[in-house]
């Protein structure tokens, strides 16, 4: 590889001396990249990379040495714990047995104005002092989950998903090294709100973004995420799914258009992935739901 290939994680990880151990890898829009591996023991090392790397322990009890550009350290991993890699730095580790681990970066490019923005323009990523040893996050941990399982159902994670899940694991690690990004105080305004609707109604096929949705609304990715909250009480991309589900089911009720259509139509990319979201929000398949809104004798999960 050449210096400049080696500089970006997902090609790191597809063609770097760890590539075989890769189960998992999945990017999108260059916002976060994700990656899951079972690893023999030995060395880790990586090369230094423009990216945030937030590593999770999976398995736990293992052995660690290494400087991930914190100063060399040595530790016991715990599971579900995380380690946190600087960026622009060719970090070393050691691990003493196999071990299953997945990494999520954060590249400096797409992360640095939407930090400065929420700092008011003073953010450093020197700010974070545990590069090296091992830490734990309730939040994060939930965050990373929560993020894994949603990619799980939709495949790779979309634009708005990934840089929503990125603000709030940015958040928490800023919170932890002791210099909280500004809190957002109340919601959106009226306007804004007829906005993002409008946007995420007329857009519904696409793979909207949050900076495109707060740009539209003159605010940074980062407070918008929690001003929208505010507002319509959950996130932009929970409420973009509420829409999709909504609009699905129109179309199953008025329309004899295909199951792999309405998909595409309300922004999924197969019949397989509408199938898995919608069953989860109204409890029954979208065959079976259109079934039961042309048969009064069927019932309708609420």
């Amino acid at each position: 590889m050449t210096d400049r290939e080696s500089s970006s994680f997902v090609r790191w990880y597809k063609e770097g001396h760890l590539s075989p151990y890769v189960r998992t890898l999945k990017s999108h829009g260059g916002i976060l990249n994700l990656a899951e591996a079972l690893q023999p023991a030995g060395d880790m090392s990586s090369p230094a990379m423009p990216d945030l790397i937030l590593g999770q322990e999976l398995l736990g009890g293992r052995r660690v040495t290494g400087n991930l550009g914190g100063g060399n350290f040595r530790a016991v991993s715990e599971k579900g714990g995380f380690f946190l890699a600087a960026p622009n730095f060719a970090n070393s580790c050691v691990v003493d047995t196999c071990h299953q681990i997945r990494s999520l970066s954060f590249p400096l490019k797409q992360w640095q104005h939407v930090l400065d923005e929420a700092a008011h323009g003073e953010f450093s990523f020197d700010r974070f002092k545990f590069y090296g040893g091992t830490f734990n996050s309730p939040v994060i941990r939930s965050a990373l989950q929560n993020l894994w399982t949603l990619c799980d159902e939709e495949g790779a994670p979309s634009r708005l998903l990934a840089r929503a899940a990125g603000c709030e694991i940015m958040a928490e690690l800023c919170r932890m090294a002791g210099t909280p990004l500004s809190v957002s105080k109340g919601g959106l305004a009226p306007w804004a709100k007829r906005r993002c609707i409008e946007m995420l109604r007329a857009r519904l096929s696409e793979d909207i973004s949050l900076d495109e949705l707060s740009a539209e609304v003159r605010l940074s990715p980062y407070h918008f995420s929690r001003m929208f909250k505010q507002s319509f009480g959950v996130p932009p991309r929970v409420y973009l799914t509420q829409l999709r589900v909504e609009k699905a089911c129109d179309l199953l009720e008025l329309t004899d258009a295909s199951i792999t259509a309405i998909a595409m139509d309300v922004g999924y990319s197969s019949n397989q992935v509408l199938a898995r979201v919608f069953t989860k929000h109204r409890y029954m398949s979208p065959t079976d739901y259109r079934r039961a809104v042309r048969d009064p004798t069927r019932s309708i999960a609420v």
